[in-house]
């Protein structure tokens, strides 16, 4: 018999390093876009509910099946409005982003006592806002602080999420404060920011599955009959020299709860109708879904009732240039077994 063939790890140990659980659970966008035109917030942020199928017309000319009807999978996201109860500034030094400022809106929801300390009756939100306003410089960076209502959604939490979304457009950093001070303590809704047929990226954290093998964890193949030492396992850790195991080992550890982004994803709609795409008896592990909700084209990473933070792409593509998909079905079958 001869020797048996090597072969490379399914899912490759080289695409991510390194594996680790994610700091936090609501997602971390490292980089943002900005884009011209009238000012505008970059993002927004929802709860996954589950996945179900659609009929659509495929508007993408490059694509061979241009013009004709296909059935894909899409992920049902429910975006109820984010509360915008905070502004913030930053500059932009040697170092990163310096904070310059911040200003809270006068009525704060109660539930963000659980998240941090509230300001005292002392605390005046005009005269902060004029203090801000005396430091804004052009290259200042605007930043909206935004607070998320799980309680409206099926999600069985109180505490609300608070994520940062910066402000883009305008001829400078003055018009962005101006547009992010006419807004402060009201609920900003998805279609106020975002377009459907647009291209957007989804950034989450992904489903964990614990410590785990490097069978599971990386797809080796498993150990002959004869083998002593084990069957779940590498071969070989690596030659004698260099005296250390090199990170390009399949070894085993955490796999899971990874902070993944995922490009491109393609934003079928946006709806104000829940009856829309609820099936009956609602999606399994989430509920019946009660705000405003989009259809994303595939699949997310993460778990159901996990924070899902869309962005607008910081890799722009004219593929679809701003069309608005024509949807023929969604699929409401129940999903209750």
């Amino acid at each position: 018999m001869g020797r048996r063939k090597w072969h490379a790890p399914r899912h490759g140990s080289l695409r991510f390093f390194k594996r680790k659980r994610a700091r936090q659970q609501k997602g971390r966008v490292r980089n943002w876009l900005h884009y011209a035109g009238e000012p505008h917030f970059l993002g927004f942020a929802g709860f996954k509910a589950g996945m179900t199928r659609i009929a659509y017309e495929e508007d993408n000319k490059t694509n061979p099946f241009f013009g004709k009807e296909l059935m894909k999978a899409v992920t049902v996201v429910e975006v109820p409005p984010l509360v915008l109860f905070g502004i913030k500034v930053y500059e932009k030094d040697d170092y990163g982003l310096r904070s310059v400022g911040e200003v809270l809106a006068k009525d704060l929801n109660k539930d963000l006592a659980r998240k941090f300390r509230m300001p005292g009756a002392e605390y005046k939100s005009d005269e902060k806002m004029q203090e801000l306003e005396k430091l804004i410089k052009p290259e200042h960076e605007i930043r909206g602080l935004f607070h998320t209502q799980p309680n409206k959604a099926s999600v069985p939490r109180i505490k609300p999420d608070i994520i940062e979304i910066p402000v883009s457009g305008g001829a400078n950093a003055k018009d962005r404060l101006k547009f992010a001070k006419d807004l402060l303590g009201k609920e900003i809704r998805i279609r106020d920011t975002m377009k459907n047929g647009t291209l957007i990226d989804v950034i989450s954290v992904s489903k964990g599955k614990g410590f785990q093998g490097a069978v599971k964890k990386f797809g080796v193949r498993l150990q002959g009959r004869k083998n002593r030492k084990g069957k779940r396992r590498v071969g070989s850790i690596g030659p004698w020299k260099p005296n250390r195991t090199m990170y390009t080992v399949a070894r085993s550890g955490q796999m899971g709860y990874h902070q993944r982004v995922e490009y491109h994803k393609r934003l079928m709609k946006i709806s104000e109708s829940p009856d829309e795409v609820n099936p009956k008896g609602g999606f399994v592990n989430y509920g019946l879904i009660k705000n405003d909700y989009v259809l994303l084209l595939g699949s997310v990473p993460g778990p159901k009732k996990r924070l899902i933070r869309l962005r607008k792409t910081v890799r722009p593509s004219n593929i679809y240039l701003d069309t608005e998909p024509k949807i023929t079905y969604i699929s409401k079958q129940t999903q209750q077994r």
